[in-house]
């Protein structure tokens, strides 16, 4: 059997998604493969007692052990709705002492494949964090801007929602204490993501976009547009077999890239409402016949694109 560690940090208001996203990881597990569940929270939580414990007794292949942060990070920078919670990944070698490696998803994310191949094969010896370049950097220039004034090379910027974390490395190196002291001091526009990159500046490992299929990869991927950051091969896997990371708009509460997958496994979770779920598609049936004739047309274009891969592949 092999025992992969993986670790969420959310609220209450996620506790829905984040019961999707962890029943999506065990679909797609191996026959061999048992994950090694973490959850971070604060005091404040009340889901410890909700749905999510019911994933053990659905799925033998897993273990859940929840963590208290107590009220770390409680006055820290907020933005763009994203809140403190997005901090507590900067503890996790602290918080999980009892793993030397271990794996970081957001849970506005969809797994379709075993991660057990790609924690195994990917060598953190001289690496802080590996993760997924984030594909805009390289192409946006305000974004670049922002980030070469920060003194990162925005070909070399990660995305902070889908990481393999050096656990052993970043105590040893005394790392830990860096990501507090800039949580408190500084309002970074991109929060963590951006304290990740610069304390991890040069032991960072790039890893391939199917470990993180976000808005802009699935822009890339699925209109052939060229990128520095991935060759069409590593886009078309990504879009294909990747982890889907909604990183803009969110299934539960709008139309976006992959709308129907999030549902898809949103029916086989153990979050599931017949009733929710019968309701929200009639508002959104709703919506759609309300929408102008060429909004109609744009959607129903990406859904034939989407058909049409499914096809070739």
């Amino acid at each position: 059997m092999k025992k992969i560690p993986i670790v969420f940090c959310f609220d209450d208001n996620l506790e829905m998604p984040a019961g999707v996203c962890i029943t999506s990881l065990l679909v797609n597990a191996n026959v061999d493969t048992f994950y090694d569940i973490f959850i971070l929270h604060s005091d404040k939580c009340t889901f410890l007692d909700g749905k999510i414990n019911e994933l053990p007794e659905r799925y033998r292949n897993c273990r859940i052990t929840y963590r208290s942060v107590g009220r770390e990070f409680e006055n820290a920078f907020e933005i763009r709705a994203i809140t403190y919670t997005a901090y507590y990944r900067l503890l996790i070698p602290n918080i999980i002492p009892e793993y030397d490696k271990i794996i970081y998803s957001d849970v506005d994310v969809i797994f379709r494949s075993d991660l057990s191949q790609l924690y195994e094969t990917t060598d953190l010896t001289d690496f802080y964090m590996a993760g997924v370049v984030s594909i805009s950097a390289g192409v946006d220039t305000a974004y670049s801007k922002y980030l070469e004034g920060l003194g990162i090379n925005p070909l070399d910027y990660i995305y902070s929602g889908n990481l393999i974390i050096n656990s052993k490395r970043l105590r040893e190196d005394g790392i830990i204490p860096e990501f507090i002291e800039k949580a408190s001091r500084t309002k970074y526009r991109f929060q963590d993501m951006d304290i990740i990159n610069i304390v991890c500046k040069g032991r960072i490992k790039r890893l391939p976009p199917v470990f993180c299929l976000s808005v802009a990869i699935n822009k890339y991927a699925s209109f052939r547009l060229e990128n520095p950051c991935y060759t069409q091969k590593e886009l078309e896997e990504a879009l294909q077999h990747g982890i889907i990371h909604y990183n803009g708009a969110k299934p539960w509460k709008q139309y976006c890239p992959h709308f129907d997958i999030w549902w898809e496994y949103y029916r086989k979770s153990i979050c599931y409402d017949q009733q929710y779920y019968f309701d929200f598609f009639v508002q959104k049936m709703h919506e759609y016949d309300l929408m102008p004739l060429w909004e109609r047309v744009k959607i129903l274009a990406r859904w034939f694109m989407g058909l049409r891969k499914i096809f070739k592949s």
